[in-house]
C-alpha cells in the first residue's frame, strides 16, 4: 500500500533529531547523520530539500548549522510525507481515477477513499513535539542503521 521511500524515512529521521533539541538550537548535519544512522550521501541533499520545503533553516559558516524553522508540534508526518513522495496513496485499482467503469457508486472506489482518507488524518495528527517525547525503543528503529 503505502511505502515511504528512502529520502523520506530520511527526511522524517533529520527532523526528528531537531525536535528533540531545544528550541533553536543549531546542529550540524554531520551531528544529524551520525545521531540518525543517514548515509553521508544523502544528508546534503535531504538538508538542501528540507530548507527549500520550509522545514528547517540552515546557517552556513562555522557557527552554522540546521534548526526547525517553526515548532516542532507545528510540523507533522502528513506535511513531510506530501512533500517528498510523487504519489500518497498508490493501489492497482482502476476505481480511484476518472475512467472507473462504475463512476463513484462503486462501493471499492468509496472504501479506497475512506481508507486513504483516515491515513492522511493520522499522518497529520503525528507531530514532531509528540514524536519527539516519546521513548527512545532502539531495538524498534534498529533498521535505522542504514
Amino acid at each position: 500500500m503505502f511505502r515511504a521511500n528512502r529520502q523520506t524515512d530520511y527526511a522524517i529521521r533529520m527532523i526528528l533529531s531537531l525536535a528533540k533539541r531545544e528550541a533553536g538550537t543549531r546542529a550540524s548535519t554531520s551531528d544529524i547523520q551520525k545521531e540518525m544512522a543517514i548515509p553521508h550521501s544523502f544528508a546534503q541533499r535531504i538538508i538542501a530539500d528540507l530548507a527549500r520545503g520550509s522545514f528547517i533553516q540552515t546557517f552556513p559558516g562555522r557557527t552554522g548549522g540546521v534548526t526547525l524553522a517553526r515548532p516542532a508540534n507545528e510540523i507533522n508526518l502528513r506535511q513531510l510525507v506530501e512533500y517528498f513522495e510523487d504519489v500518497l496513496f498508490d493501489t492497482n485499482c482502476k476505481h480511484l481515477d476518472q475512467d472507473c467503469p462504475f463512476d463513484m457508486s462503486c462501493p471499492i472506489c468509496v472504501q479506497w477513499k475512506q481508507v486513504q482518507k483516515t491515513m492522511m488524518n493520522e499522518l497529520e495528527r503525528v507531530n514532531f513535539e509528540y514524536l519527539a517525547s516519546q521513548p527512545n525503543h532502539s531495538k524498534e528503529y534498529s533498521h535505522w542503521t542504514g
